[in-house]
């Protein structure tokens, strides 16, 4: 019998019983399977810190119905990439009638794709940098004319920025095209954006205080991100208070254009005028020691334990709604 979901306002819950039985869902098969290792290990133990009865559940050693054989009664997701934020595992939660924390499937999936995200947004107002959909050799010359070197190639749907690669000479675009186009059919360019980059958890659709990230890297990538202990985090991020509300306006209102909700992140690049453009939201942020929705809750006093049980609290903004007499 297929359930369906029904959305509902937030539940504040101050009995670690009255989430039931939490899987935490990590491991997965994506190019980020080995973050997503670390996030939910680190999930799952801050939860039973917390007296949850939280188990880990890895989709790649066992069949997602197997949640519902197990009697578990939501779900933490820890997954990150394809396969665990893109809106496939949301749907097949929704199907078999499970809870589980952050964005719906449209949101997810919207989230995981960077340039239908930048659509979006420049929809709603929210500035993002310019881009070129790159579809194979025919578009690189206008890319080139467009976008002005340096570049940067990315694939669309891909996180934690693997397969990106920055340009600096015509000759080199082919390579990262390929290196992109290895990973997914969607590749895209942008061009460098020098400023300083921003990111602004959310939580609970609440904005945290931004973040100003430094790396030695080229730019942030996978191993300053999670590996690095050279990068560098500004929280407080060194903006003034209306640049600060201005941010934490925009990461919103990207959020509310792309269906996002619950918690997640988005990230942007200041301009050489000191403009913020978006880069990109997530909707399964890292959890881990480097992770930067962690070190924002903590500036407002929130601890790991704490956001982990409010990231779960956010399942309960979809409850299961009773089926249609009959169906089945």
């Amino acid at each position: 019998m297929r359930l369906s979901f029904q959305p509902q306002n937030l539940r504040r819950i101050s009995d670690p019983a009255g989430f039931g039985r939490v899987a935490v869902l990590f491991g997965g098969d994506s190019s980020e399977r080995e973050i997503s290792l670390m996030s939910g290990n680190a999930v799952l133990e801050a939860l039973r810190r917390r007296g949850v009865d939280a188990h880990a559940f890895d989709p790649r050693e066992e069949p997602l119905g197997e949640l519902v054989t197990q009697r578990f009664e939501r779900v933490w997701i820890a997954l990150h990439g394809p396969g665990g934020e893109d809106g496939t595992l949301q749907g097949a939660l929704e199907y078999l009638g499970v809870p589980y924390t952050g964005s719906g499937v449209m949101g997810s999936a919207i989230g995981m794709d960077k340039v239908r995200t930048k659509r979006l947004a420049l929809a709603a107002g929210v500035a993002t940098a310019d881009f070129v959909v790159l579809n194979g050799p025919q578009d690189f010359a206008v890319a080139l004319e467009r976008l002005g070197l340096p570049l940067i190639v990315k694939p669309a749907t891909q996180g934690s920025s693997v397969g990106m690669s920055k340009v600096e000479r015509a000759a080199d675009l082919p390579a990262a095209f390929a290196a992109a186009a290895a990973l997914e059919r969607r590749v895209f360019a942008e061009p460098w954006i020098p400023g300083k980059e921003y990111t602004v958890a959310v939580l609970q659709d609440q904005a945290l205080p931004s973040i100003r990230i430094e790396t030695p890297k080229t730019f942030y990538d996978y191993e300053a991100k999670y590996f690095r202990d050279d990068t560098r985090y500004f929280c407080p991020s060194g903006l003034s208070a209306a640049a600060e509300a201005h941010l934490a306006a925009l990461a919103l209102a990207a959020f509310e254009a792309t269906g996002a909700s619950g918690w997640g992140r988005a990230d942007f690049m200041m301009d050489g005028q000191s403009k913020p453009l978006l880069l990109e939201i997530n909707t399964v942020p890292g959890m881990t020691s480097h992770s930067l929705v962690p070190m924002a809750a903590r500036a407002v006093g929130i601890d790991f334990e704490e956001l982990v049980w409010r990231v779960l609290e956010t399942s309960f903004t979809r409850a299961v709604a009773p089926a249609e007499k009959g169906a089945g």
